[in-house]
C-alpha cells in the first residue's frame, strides 16, 4: 500500500463477494501464548549475524557492495553475505531491524502479533504530521503510522466502510467510465507503429489518480484531459517524489534526525504542497456533499459514510488514499500488462474469458459480470508474484520469539523480505515463468501455487493490518487490465522490464507497449 492500498483480508478472495475459482489463501491469526517454548535454549539476540555500522555505511557508499542496487539485489546480497537471518543495524536514531528470509519466521510473527499489530511507520511522515502540520492532522498519523489503541480506533471506524462489498459495487459504473476514457487515451497516444510513448507511465499515474479521486472523493479530477490543471500535474509529480525521498530517508541510512539534509527539507516542502492541494480537493468534495447529500445510505460514497462517523478521520483517510493510491496501483498494473505482453498465449486466453462477459469491446463491466473472471484474477495474482509493487512487510515481534534458533525480544522490528523468494524454484515450481494457471482450482498440469508455503506470498498483507484498500485496488486493476486486453492485442518489443527501487517499485524502462486494436 506502503501496503496502504493493496492488501487483502484473510479469508476473502477478491474484490467482489461470490464464488470464484482463484485461490487467495485463507490464513487466520491465532491467539499467542505468552512464552515461546524454545526461548530458554535459543542463542541470544546479540549472536545474530550482522554487519557493523561502519561496514554497513561503507557498503552503501559509492563503490560499496550495496551501493545503488535495487531492493531485490540488496536482499540477495545480504542473504548471501549473512544467511537467512541478519540484523540491519540501527544508526542515526533508528532501531535495529532483523531481516528474515524464511517463511516459517513470517508465520510465527503473524501468528503471535495479537489484536493490535505493530508495524513500523515512516518517521518522516510522523515528523511532518506531528511537528510541521499539527494544525491539519491534530496528532492523527493515519493507518500507516499509528500504533496500538490509536490505530485500532482509526481502523475500527474505517473497516466497515472500506471493506464492505456493497461499498465497492457502488463504484463499478463510475470507475468503468474512467477506464473506458483511458482506452481512448491509449488509442490516441499510439504512433505510426502502434507503440505508446516512452512516458506512458505518467499516463498510467494519471489514470490511477482519476480512479482514486472517484474512490476517495467521488470526484472526477479531469487528469485524463490533454491539458490538466497545475495542481493536478503537481500532485502526480509530488506523489512520485515522496516515494523516492522517503526511501532515501526512512529506508536507507540517513542523518536527517540530527541534521536536516537537503532531501529532508525537500520532502517537507513536497508534503506541504501535497497537503495544500489534496486538502483543497477534500474541502470542495465535503461542501458538495453537504449541499447535495445522497438520498440513500446505500448510495453514499466512502467519504460521505466516514463523515457521518468522524469528520477528522474522514479527512485524514481521504488524504491518505490520494497519497497512497496512485503509484501503488499504477506499479501493479505495469507488472500485469508487461507479463501479459510477454506471454501472448496467456493474453489470448484471458481475452477469450473476457469475451464471455464483454461480447462487444464497449460492453459495460458490472458487479455481476465481474464475478465470473477467474483467469483475470489469476493473471493479476501471478503478475504480483513476479513484479510486486512493494518490497515486503515488517512487524514488531508481538512477544519474545525464537526465530531460526535466536531470541527475538518483544518489540523488535522484523522485516519479511519475501520478494526475493517469489521466483525461486524451491518455493514456486518454474518460478521464473508466468503461469496464471497455478492459481486456479484446476491447474491443467501446471504446478500449483497451493504447494507454496502459506505465509510466503501474501501480496496484500495479513491479519488485522492488512491493507484497508485491498478491495478497491483489486477492482481498479481488474478493470483496467480487462479493458486493455479486450480492446487491444499488446506486445513488448524491447529489453526486459527493469525496476527502480523506491518505497513503491517503479519502472526504469520507457513503457513503449505496442497496442493493436482487436477486430471484435
Amino acid at each position: 500500500m506502503l501496503r496502504s492500498l493493496v492488501a487483502y483480508k484473510p479469508g476473502c478472495s477478491v474484490a467482489f463477494a461470490g464464488p470464484v475459482a482463484v485461490r487467495w489463501r485463507s490464513v487466520q491469526a491465532q491467539p499467542a501464548s505468552d512464552v515461546d517454548p524454545e526461548w530458554a535454549n535459543a542463542l541470544p539476540y546479540e549472536k545474530i549475524p550482522r554487519p557493523g555500522v561502519l561496514k554497513m555505511l561503507r557498503g552503501f557508499a559509492p563503490g560499496g557492495r550495496y551501493y545503488d542496487v535495487n531492493i531485490m539485489e540488496l536482499h540477495r546480497r545480504f542473504r548471501a553475505d549473512y544467511g537467512n537471518l541478519v540484523i540491519f543495524p540501527g544508526a542515526f536514531g533508528r532501531k535495529d531491524t532483523v531481516v528474515s528470509y524464511s517463511p516459517d519466521d513470517y508465520q510465527k510473527l503473524f501468528r503471535s502479533e495479537g489484536p493490535w499489530p505493530n508495524r513500523r511507520g515512516l518517521d518522516t511522515f510522523m515528523h511532518y504530521r506531528n511537528e510541521v502540520r499539527p494544525d491539519v492532522f491534530k496528532g492523527m498519523g493515519g493507518l500507516v503510522n499509528e500504533q496500538g489503541e490509536n490505530w485500532h480506533h482509526f481502523r475500527t471506524i474505517v473497516n466497515p466502510v472500506m471493506l464492505q462489498p456493497k461499498t465497492v459495487r457502488l463504484y463499478v459504473d463510475k470507475l468503468d467510465e474512467v477506464s473506458r476514457d483511458f482506452m481512448g487515451i491509449i488509442r490516441n497516444l499510439r504512433d505510426d507503429k502502434n507503440e505508446l510513448p516512452g512516458d506512458f507511465n505518467q499516463w498510467l499515474n494519471r489514470w490511477a489518480l482519476e480512479m482514486i479521486g472517484v474512490l476517495a472523493l467521488d470526484t472526477r479530477f479531469g487528469v485524463l484531459e490533454k491539458d490538466i490543471s497545475q495542481d493536478s500535474s503537481d500532485m502526480i509529480k509530488y506523489v512520485r517524489e515522496v516515494f523516492e525521498l522517503t526511501y532515501q530517508l526512512d529506508v536507507l541510512p540517513s542523518v536527517w534526525k540530527y541534521y536536516k539534509t537537503p532531501a529532508f527539507k525537500r520532502l517537507m516542502n513536497v508534503l506541504d504542497e501535497l497537503t495544500r492541494i489534496i486538502m483543497s480537493k477534500v474541502d470542495e468534495a465535503i461542501v458538495r456533499m453537504e449541499k447535495n447529500p445522497s438520498a440513500s445510505s446505500d448510495n453514499q460514497s466512502v467519504l460521505e459514510k466516514l463523515l457521518k462517523v468522524d469528520r477528522h478521520v474522514a479527512v485524514v483517510m481521504a488524504l491518505d488514499m490520494l497519497l497512497a493510491g496512485v503509484d501503488t496501483t499504477a506499479s501493479g498494473t505495469i507488472g500485469i500488462l508487461y507479463c501479459l505482453a510477454k506471454n501472448p498465449d496467456k493474453q489470448a486466453k484471458l481475452r477469450e474469458e473476457l469475451r464471455t462477459v464483454l461480447p462487444n469491446k464497449d460492453s459495460p463491466l458490472t458487479p455481476d459480470n465481474m464475478r465470473n473472471l477467474p483467469y483475470l484474477r489469476a493473471c493479476i495474482k501471478e503478475a504480483l508474484r513476479m513484479y510486486p509493487p512493494t518490497a515486503g512487510n515488517i512487524r514488531a515481534a508481538g512477544k519474545d520469539l525464537v526465530l531460526q534458533g535466536y531470541q527475538i525480544p518483544k518489540g523488535t522490528d522484523v522485516a519479511m523480505a519475501s520478494v526475493i523468494m517469489y521466483t525461486e524454484d524451491q518455493h514456486f515450481a518454474r518460478g521464473s515463468e508466468f503461469l496464471p494457471e497455478r492459481w486456479l482450482k484446476e491447474t491443467s498440469g501446471c504446478p500449483s501455487g497451493k504447494d507454496a508455503h502459506p505465509f510466503l506470498f501474501l501480496p496484500f498483507g495479513f491479519g488485522p493490518r492488512t491493507c484497508i484498500g485491498r478491495r478497491l485496488a483489486m477492482m481498479e486493476m481488474e478493470m483496467v487490465v480487462a479493458r486493455v486486453t479486450r480492446q487491444f492485442e499488446y506486445r513488448w518489443n524491447y529489453d526486459e522490464l527493469k525496476i527502480l527501487t523506491a518505497l513503491v517499485n517503479i519502472p526504469m524502462n520507457e513503457l513503449r507497449f505496442e497496442m493493436v486494436e482487436v477486430d471484435s
